[in-house]
Order: structure tokens, then sequence, then C-alpha cells
């Protein structure tokens, strides 16, 4: 029942959205020139990669290694306050690889840091709203996120799916918690230790660092 309203939620707001969609990508064109799309692998269903799809919001980068805060610009923070670079994603959930709320994709290389309890998060689909992005996205610290992602595969319920929804749209429309502070989206994730809190790890030393935009 869920990938069926998933593919029927998807399609519906694809059809009302498309001109908002658009304008939004031919904002992003004059802004930032082509692509306009910026695609990152992700790990989706039981780990298995993807390809997400997000509106550009980071310039180039002026020389290599420029750190991701400075290429993001006003109007790239203005998008992702709003949430309008991640519309794409319908495209994601219409091709089965996402669902409408689910925990948000993270990149493959974090799966080997997860505790057997924050794993449970690859059991879904992942989705294009969440139980975080329901409660303060990026400004929220890893350790909570990953709990709360953990909580809702436990019981995943229509009730529950609708109240999430909603809690998202009123935080997006509010702008609020787009970026952590320092961060153009936030610190990447690096282990959780026996205490809980977020801390290096070896397992994957490859996954310091980086984080999703």
């Amino acid at each position: 029942m869920k990938r069926a309203l998933d593919l029927a939620g998807a399609a519906l707001l694809l059809a009302l959205l498309w001109p908002l969609l658009l304008g939004t990508a031919l904002a992003t064109a004059l802004a930032f020139g082509r692509p306009v799309l910026f695609r990152q692998e992700r790990a989706g269903w039981r780990g298995r990669g993807f390809t997400i799809l997000k509106l550009r919001s980071m310039r180039d980068p002026a020389w290599p290694g420029e750190p991701d805060s400075a290429r993001l610009t006003g109007f790239g923070r203005r998008l992702r306050a709003s949430g309008l670079d991640e519309l794409p994603q319908l495209v994601n959930i219409l091709r089965g690889e996402m669902s409408l709320v689910g925990p948000r994709p993270l990149p493959p290389a974090y799966t080997p840091l997860y505790t057997a309890r924050q794993a449970s998060r690859l059991a879904v689909r992942p989705g294009l709203l969440g139980p975080v992005t329901a409660r303060g996205r990026n400004a929220l610290p890893w350790e909570e996120r990953l709990e709360w992602d953990a909580r809702y595969v436990a019981r995943v319920t229509l009730a529950g799916d609708i109240a999430i929804i909603l809690a998202s749209l009123a935080l997006l429309l509010r702008g609020q918690g787009a970026t952590a502070p320092g961060h153009a989206s936030s610190p990447g994730f690096t282990g959780t230790t026996p205490a809980g809190q977020d801390a290096p790890s070896a397992a994957a030393p490859e996954a310091r660092g980086a984080a999703p935009r």
C-alpha cells in the first residue's frame, strides 16, 4: 500500500508542481550555469546504491578543495532553506528508489559506521521527508537523527507518515534547520562511541569529513 501511495503522490505532486520546479531550475541555471542537477550516490533500501537528484545549491569551486561552506551562495542557502532543491527526488520516488516518507538517504560510506540499531534505517526506502525533516533537519546532531530514524522504522504507519509530512512542511515554511552552524549542510557522520556520542571511527576513514548535501 505504501508503494502505491508513493507512486500516486509523487505523480500528483509532479503534475501540480512542475511550473514551480521548472522556474526554480531556470533560476538555478542562471545562478550557477550547467549542470542544473546535482547527483550523488546514496544508500537506499537494504543498502542498495542509487543516484539522488537535487537542484544545485553551490557554485563551482574556485580552486581544488575549496570548502562547501564557501561555495554556498545566498541563493543556494535560500534554496536549501525552502527545500525546493529536493523536488527532483520525486523522480527518485517514481523510479522506486525512494518513498515520500522515510529516513533521509545518506552516503554509502556511512553504512559501515552504523550501530545495529542505526542500520535498521536501511530496512525501508529512504524518504523525501522523514522523522528528521520533521524535527530539525541538519541542525540535529547525528546521534539524535539516527535514533529518530530507528524509531520510525520500528513502527511505520500511515498516520505517522501524515504527521511527518505536516510537521516537515511547517519547518520548511519557516526555513529552519537547513544547515548546521558553520557548515554548508552538516558535519559528516564519523560513527558512534559506546557512550552514544559521535566520534571518529577507523571503520571507514574515507567517510570522515564527508557530508551529504
